[in-house]
């Protein structure tokens, strides 16, 4: 609103002219020149701030709003003027004194925006702004108590470092501490999904439950209304039985009436059938899953920096950082909005260690199945598990050699394979059999195989291809092929 007024205010001149009227003036250039156009601007809204801080124009009278102090100084008393006092200590405060611009609601809440965005002042904070670095603003020096700043350090665009500055600009003297902003700016994050999600669970189920709760209401509302009119309906028809034909035009009336009560009643049931019908025993819907779903959300490409800081600063009102120089640590204590305190720790990189490793999952992976399994096949496997690269790439065959030469990883050699493990497809053809019935036997537990991770290729013993159920299995040939699991019973026992 306050904008928009500026907004119409028109030319430089009508603008100073107006403005002057309302009681705010500015300063006229000492050399005497003429303002530029560009002057006026400038002028215009660097004074919107004095609007927005001014309570005449939310129409209120307001008198004593700063003070004087004294002070002891070297033996003298100086007095200092200027030193602004809160709303509830002013000398007069009379609203609605006059007609308002603005609201008394809007100007109070402009009042806590300009406080929250008063960077570098005691107990403000920068609001999210976007950028790179998701902390900015938050992070609060554990020695000096100052707020941390960011700097964006290598190529463009560089990548986010949160550091304390101002007493190396200010007094010269070595800075508290610093650390990179990309594993702290994750584990932040990670740190906010863990907590966000009992709550988004459980805000779902009460969704759910107040969901049923609403329609079960529904329903009972559209049931009373079916008998409500149903009765009228009776009560119609009794009124047309009980009048004398020979009373047409009060015969037609009451017809009339008891046709018009008949339509409600289809009305009603038709509305009663169009209800949901909700089974008060039927279990609440798992919403285990939640949790993949908020991170899907955090990571999504369509949500910008700036949400997350948005989302970060309405659960986390300040955040200490400190670092522990004897285990290489960032301790961050995270003050939540709720009052509740919590610390992490983040281990700060090495010299020389960068942030494209390849994943410790990946490399679990490739110990257990490196000696027993091609590089193609662990590759295929990687991929599957969806685990990327360091460089977030997929794996491939000379990828996964590359990564087991630089961490001498013991390399697949097709002479050690002496014949005690077979893959799944080794086995269908020591069997004569395709390796979907050898995949079905595995389903149904009649032959026994081993994975090292969840999508690893099957690892089978050449004993266990002459245990007497996958024999059994196999002579099945003039029937379909159903194999029968060890813990189910048979209705039709073999005779």
């Amino acid at each position: 609103m306050v904008f928009e007024r500026f907004r119409q205010l028109g030319s430089a001149r009508q603008a100073h002219l107006s403005l002057a009227a309302e009681g705010v003036f500015f300063p006229r250039p000492s050399d005497g020149k003429r303002l530029t156009s560009f002057d006026w601007t400038a002028i215009r809204y660097r004074n919107v701030i004095g609007l927005l801080k001014n309570p005449f124009y939310a129409g209120a009278y307001v008198y004593g709003k700063s003070e004087k102090r004294i002070e002891l100084v070297d033996g003298r008393a100086r007095k200092t003027y200027g030193h602004g006092k809160p709303p509830e200590a002013w000398d007069v405060l009379i609203r609605d004194h006059h007609a308002a611009y603005i609201d008394w609601a809007e100007y109070e809440r402009n009042q806590m925006l300009l406080a929250a965005n008063a960077y570098g002042r005691a107990g403000g904070q920068k609001s999210g702004r976007g950028g790179r670095a998701l902390l900015a603003g938050m992070l609060t020096c554990g020695r000096c108590g100052r707020g941390l700043a960011v700097a964006y350090a290598g190529a463009p665009p560089g990548r986010p470092t949160y550091r304390c500055d101002r007493p190396n600009l200010m007094l010269g003297l070595p800075r508290c501490l610093s650390f990179g902003g990309s594993r702290v700016d994750a584990a932040i994050a990670s740190e906010i999904l863990r907590v966000v999600e009992p709550m988004a669970i459980e805000a779902a189920l009460e969704a759910e439950r107040m969901h049923r709760e609403g329609e079960a209401e529904r329903r009972r509302v559209a049931e009373l209304d079916l008998q409500q009119s149903e009765y009228d309906a009776s009560l119609a028809e009794r009124r047309y039985a009980a009048c004398d034909p020979e009373n047409r035009l009060i015969a037609a009336q009451l017809e009339k009436h008891w046709e018009a009560a008949l339509r409600r009643v289809e009305a009603c049931r038709a509305r009663l059938a169009a209800t949901d019908t909700l089974d008060p025993t039927a279990p609440m819907p798992d919403f285990e899953g939640l949790a993949a779903d908020l991170s899907a959300a955090w990571s999504a490409q369509g949500v910008t920096t700036r949400s997350r800081q948005q989302l970060i600063r309405a659960l986390i009102s300040d955040i200490i950082a400190d670092v522990d120089d004897a285990t290489r640590e960032v301790v961050l204590t995270i003050h939540w909005q709720g009052g509740q305190h919590s610390q992490l720790r983040v281990r700060k990189p090495r010299t020389g260690e960068h942030g494209c490793q390849t994943p410790e999952q990946a490399l679990v992976v490739m110990e257990s199945m490196a000696t027993r399994f091609s590089d193609a096949d662990i590759a295929a496997t990687l991929n599957r598990m969806g685990v990327r690269t360091g460089q977030d790439k997929t794996w491939t065959a000379h990828r996964v050699a590359s990564i087991r030469r630089v961490r001498r990883i013991h390399a697949f050699r097709s002479a050690e394979k002496d014949g005690a493990w077979l893959t799944m497809r080794e086995a269908a053809a020591k069997l004569g059999v395709t390796s979907h019935v050898v995949r079905r036997m595995i389903q149904d537990g009649i032959l026994p195989a081993e994975q090292v991770v969840p999508g690893a290729p099957w690892q089978i013993r050449a004993d266990d291809l002459e245990n007497d159920d996958v024999i059994k299995a196999l002579r099945q040939k003039g029937r379909p092929r159903h194999t029968v699991s060890r813990d189910q019973l048979q209705m039709f026992p073999d005779t």
